[in-house]
C-alpha cells in the first residue's frame, strides 16, 4: 500500500487539521464544549512551543493545504490556523485585526 502523502510530517499535519476542524465545528450535542476548548488549547500550546524551523514547516504545510482547499469555510480555518494556534508570534499578529482566538472561543 502506497501513501498519498509526500512525508510523515504532511500526513500528521493533515490528520491534526482534520481533528481540529471537526472539534471546531462540533455542536454541544457532539462534544462537550469545555473539553473541545481544552483540546484546542492543548494543541495551541504544543505547536506554539515548536522550534522555529518546525513552526515554519507547519505554517508552510498548512498554507499549501489552504491553497488547495475548495471548501471556503475550511480554507478560512486553514488560513487562520497559524495565528489561532500560536504558530505566529504575538508581535506578528499585532498587525492583524484581532483574529486569532476564534478557534479557541
Amino acid at each position: 500500500m502506497t501513501s498519498s502523502y509526500p512525508s510523515l510530517t504532511r500526513a500528521l499535519a493533515e490528520a491534526l487539521v482534520d481533528v481540529l476542524w471537526f472539534i471546531d465545528g462540533s455542536e454541544d450535542e457532539q462534544m462537550d464544549q469545555d473539553d473541545a476548548v481544552k483540546v484546542m488549547e492543548g494543541v495551541a500550546h504544543v505547536v506554539s512551543t515548536l522550534p522555529n524551523d518546525q513552526r515554519q514547516e507547519l505554517i508552510e504545510l498548512v498554507g499549501e493545504m489552504a491553497a488547495a482547499e475548495n471548501d471556503p469555510a475550511r480554507r478560512e480555518f486553514l488560513e487562520e490556523f497559524p495565528e489561532d494556534f500560536g504558530l505566529i508570534d504575538d508581535e506578528s499578529c499585532a498587525a492583524h485585526s484581532g483574529v486569532g482566538q476564534d478557534a479557541l472561543a
